[in-house]
């Protein structure tokens, strides 16, 4: 197999993977941006670039800050490679990806890895019925194509992206039938003891709160601490059934957008088995990096998303901040030199972080709906694994997820366990009475992403 050489492969070309790149071409270091999109932005910025003015005006001024990130790559020198779906990344740093149907490689002396956040699961009844989405898909049809569901549209959940989509949907003339959100009370007393802190980052806390205003100046139907959330249906979502302070209600819908946040895109940090640990803020696992990025992989940093959740403006910020650690890695700059790059950096980083812990106390998922307590409801959707059959192979003597694949074939579809992983992890613990570090995740594999015999023979 024929490997180009390179200084550094940057993986993922959202605010994380494109800050880094140009700041590493603004060093004269030759970088190569793989990213499987057609276009830069990542999931955030999706689009951006073929945007028209009105379409960036319904979508916010948030997703207007991508613009000067995808015109900066632009005028950079770095080589970017779109539509390249990595499928492996090897501790050797030999980076392979399809692209056209073929395979190509890079032997590079560094790799950056931005690979983003997904959607956490949110497995209840009814999750798997035609109509069934996640609001982070929604959001990219109205981003790509401006397009919303027809009919009775329902968001339920919790989390900012839930209100964001919700205000971007009015400003796009798609009715919204009920916003139900699954916070409660305690979560906001949970809140109050990182107020003074998050204070201090009133621009985020003023932009959700008016979005939660433009949803009641709207009258949309807004209700609070839900729980026991189901979705009714036989061959196409109908309703969603959900109580509130003990009174059952039930909303006819066509389409419901369920969203608890997201997490890290760990696939790539996990199959170069690099360290991880299990994040109770957040609720999932992260790769422990150092000050810069760094795995403890030699010469594989990480940044953004991908690391633990914070944000377009923090991943952004820590794509320059691990690209200024390669730079020195690869002896382009002195220390003192990369010193003095990141202290303004980290200074704007601090700042961008203040408002995290109120945001994941405030929004922290319910156990009912990662941890589902009845059996009947499917986990693994790609071989239709029940959380009744995780906790009967936990009987049987499974000790954990990679158990779980011998014993069902848990996590073994097309989606490699990305819409399964957590909930099998925590669903184990739960049953076995530890903890999810002690339980442990996916043991992940390449290819990372689905390659045919022939496309590998082709490299």
């Amino acid at each position: 197999m024929n490997l180009e050489p390179i200084d550094v492969v940057v993986i993922g070309a959202g605010p994380a993977g494109m800050a880094g790149a140009r700041t590493l071409a603004e060093l004269g270091i030759s970088v190569v941006l793989l990213d499987e999109q057609v276009a830069a932005g990542g999931q955030i910025y999706r689009g951006i670039a073929s945007a028209s003015p009105a379409r960036r005006e319904m979508l916010g001024t948030d997703y207007g800050d991508g613009v000067p990130l995808t015109d900066a790559l632009k005028g950079s020198t770095v080589r970017h490679e779109t539509g390249a779906s990595v499928w492996q990344v090897t501790r050797e740093r030999q980076v392979h990806y399809l692209k056209d149907g073929r395979v190509r490689s890079f032997a590079a002396k560094t790799v950056l890895l931005a690979t983003g956040a997904m959607e956490r699961p949110f497995p209840i009844p009814g999750w798997t019925l035609p109509g069934v989405m996640t609001a982070g898909a929604a959001q990219i049809l109205l981003k790509t194509a401006g397009i919303g569901p027809q009919g009775p549209v329902v968001l339920a959940g919790c989390g900012p992206l839930l209100y964001l989509l919700g205000w971007q949907y009015l400003r796009a003339g798609i009715e919204i039938s009920a916003l139900v959100d699954t916070s409660r009370r305690e979560d906001y007393w949970r809140a109050r003891g990182h107020l003074l802190k998050a204070l201090r980052a009133w621009p985020y806390l003023r932009k959700g709160i008016s979005l939660l205003r433009a949803l009641r100046k709207n009258e949309v139907p807004h209700y609070t601490g839900a729980e026991g959330l189901q979705i009714e249906g036989e061959a196409q979502v109908q309703a969603l059934s959900f109580v509130v302070d003990g009174q059952q209600h039930r909303l006819p819908a066509s389409t419901v957008l369920l969203h608890q946040g997201v997490v890290p895109n760990i696939q790539f940090t996990q199959a170069l088995r690099a360290q991880h640990r299990w994040d109770d803020a957040q609720l999932c696992f992260v790769p422990e990096t150092d000050h810069w990025g760094r795995l403890d992989v030699p010469f594989i940093s990480a940044a953004g998303d991908g690391t633990g959740i914070g944000g377009a403006q923090v991943a952004a910020l820590q794509g320059q901040l691990a690209a200024l650690g390669l730079a020195r890695d690869l002896g382009r700059i002195t220390p003192a030199q990369r010193d003095s790059r990141a202290a303004p950096l980290r200074d704007q980083l601090e700042k961008n972080l203040r408002i995290r812990p109120f945001l994941d106390a405030l929004y922290r998922p319910r156990d009912e709906n990662r941890i589902p307590p009845r059996d009947d409801v499917t986990i693994c959707r790609c071989e239709e694994v029940t959380a009744g059959d995780i906790r009967r192979f936990v009987e049987l003597g499974c000790s954990g997820p990679n158990q779980a694949k011998s014993f069902g074939r848990c996590g073994m579809g097309p989606c490699q366990g990305r819409m399964c992983g957590l909930t099998v992890t925590e669903i184990i613990a739960k049953t076995r009475g530890l903890s999810p570090d002690e339980v442990g995740y996916f043991r992940i594999r390449p290819p990372i992403k689905p390659i045919t015999l022939g496309e590998l023979a082709s490299g």
